[in-house]
């Protein structure tokens, strides 16, 4: 079995603003299993939060193409092994994971989610994200330019807020609105703010307080103004657990569990805590969106639009127009390269 990988440059169609960072590009990897004249791909993308880099995943890769062996079927056994000898690097052990489900795929001509045993739809509409814009006015033209999603995801953190969420909803009447305040918000920020979000038909709110406030995302949870999601403070499968009774829902992301497998996992450690179930992403090309994908239907909610961020897209096969994607009865991940030689 041959490992390698090569690094892609993803542009954004417009600078991506957070509580943390601003981005114009984002720089992945393109990780390929090859084995019995089969190739299986995926994609990392780093995460600076949890010490990922361009550069640390990229050795991580190269080091395991020395050391991973046997067959690509053995799936289960390389992602544990991976992980333990790679600690944070889940971004790469994330996208090695998916090339090796995408492997088999091909191998067995089967899409992965049938693999999996997973039915195919119908899906939940994935929600498009909308970066925070310093000047309101920008921010009006992007509500409006993302008239064709049905459900927008409003990054939050700043002192301006309040006067976003008002914007938004007035340029969005009917659209439903998720927020994510990124760790931007203390308690007392988070309880004066709930109560005008609910009027205001905000969904739900993804991580208000710091990943550690654990007791202050138990008091919002108990406040039951807006359902609690959380992201930063769940982050691989031993973390279900302690997030259990402090909130409503967790988002699982591939590049932070380290995979399909690490994933599924978390799903039903969820579901047996009573957590409703969100899937995440990165910024990423449509082939890191595929392998979270195959597991849409296991899903509550979906925030899958990494893909929609940049253009162009260096893969295509999995949609997203008006929020739409769709499960492909491809064999493997289901993309197909659209820019690469």
């Amino acid at each position: 079995m041959k490992l390698t990988c090569e690094r892609m440059t993803l542009k954004l169609a417009v600078p991506f603003r957070t509580a943390r960072a601003v981005r114009t590009d984002k720089e992945t990897l393109w990780v390929k299993v090859t084995h019995d004249g089969v190739e299986g791909w995926g994609e990392a993308a780093p995460v600076d939060t949890y010490h990922q880099t361009l550069e640390s995943s990229e050795r991580t890769v190269l080091e395991a193409a020395r050391f991973v062996g046997g067959s690509p079927f053995e799936t289960e056994r390389l992602t544990e092994a991976l992980l333990a000898r790679f600690g944070e690097q889940c971004a790469a052990v994330a996208a090695i994971d998916a090339a090796l489900h995408d492997w088999i795929g091909k191998r067995v001509n089967l899409p992965i989610w049938k693999y999996l045993g997973l039915a195919q739809g119908p899906l939940p509409l994935t929600s498009y994200s909308l970066g925070i814009e310093e000047d309101l006015s920008s921010l009006a033209e992007r509500v409006r330019s993302a008239a064709k999603y049905p459900v927008l995801k409003v990054k939050l953190g700043s002192p301006r807020d309040e006067e976003i969420i008002r914007l938004v909803r007035c340029e969005a009447p009917r659209q439903r609105i998720r927020v994510d305040a990124n760790m931007g918000w203390t308690i007392d920020t988070a309880l004066r703010l709930l109560p005008l979000f609910a009027e205001l038909g905000v969904e739900f709110v993804e991580q208000p307080l710091a990943a550690h406030d654990l007791d202050g995302l138990r008091r919002l949870k108990e406040a039951a103004i807006l359902p609690i999601v959380a992201d930063e403070s769940c982050v691989r499968r031993e973390d279900v657990l302690k997030v259990r009774g402090c909130v409503d829902g967790i988002n699982i992301k591939l590049s932070k569990c380290g995979g399909i497998r690490q994933a599924l996992t978390m799903i039903r450690l969820g579901r047996a805590c009573g957590l409703k179930i969100m899937l995440g992403c990165m910024i990423e090309s449509s082939l890191g969106i595929s392998a979270a994908l195959q597991l849409a239907t296991l899903a509550d909610w979906l925030d899958l639009d990494g893909h929609l961020l940049v253009s162009p897209d260096p893969f295509g096969g999995i949609g997203g127009g008006e929020g739409k994607l769709h499960l492909s009865d491809r064999p493997g991940l289901g993309v197909m390269p659209m820019l690469i030689s």
